[in-house]
């Protein structure tokens, strides 16, 4: 059975509820036959990467960049990962304060580096989120649990 990993950073309600939106996608009854795990960026392990088919990361954007604990999480996977992953989907939701750019290029950037396909468009939230970024995210979740039932 696929499975997908979904690591995050949650420290805020507002990631918590893009968090509980993207695993209610991805785990909807929709998707068959895909096995959703989800590791808190500073538990995930190179082992859950490899053991995975497709990624779904989450992140605050902290100063322009990505959260330390994910950024933590790829220095810790990047090399050991770096051959066994490559072409497998990913994608990223990013709640913000300020701009989410910066968070989004960086993971882009090292995504592209290990050569794993982005499956959607990021969803960038700013400020306190809507229905719509919600929805967003619920179907980002669906999107890319849907890519690994084919």
């Amino acid at each position: 059975m696929p499975r997908l990993l979904i690591v995050h950073h949650t420290p805020s309600p507002a990631l918590q509820e893009m968090f509980e939106a993207t695993v209610s996608g991805a785990t909807t009854d929709e998707i068959e036959n895909v096995e959703v795990v989800r590791r808190p960026a500073l538990a995930a392990t190179a082992v859950d990467v490899l053991e995975a088919d497709g990624y779904l990361l989450g992140t605050p954007a902290n100063i322009g960049y990505m959260s330390g604990a994910l950024k933590h999480f790829f220095d810790t996977i990047y090399y050991p990962c770096l051959d066994a992953t490559k072409g497998r989907p990913y994608a990223l939701y990013v709640h913000g304060n300020q701009g989410t750019e910066g968070a989004v290029r960086a993971v882009d950037g090292i995504a592209s580096g290990l050569e794993w396909q982005k499956v959607a468009n990021p969803v960038c939230v700013m400020g306190q989120p809507g229905r719509e970024d919600i929805e967003a995210c619920w179907e980002l979740g669906a999107t890319v649990a849907a890519t690994l039932m084919g």
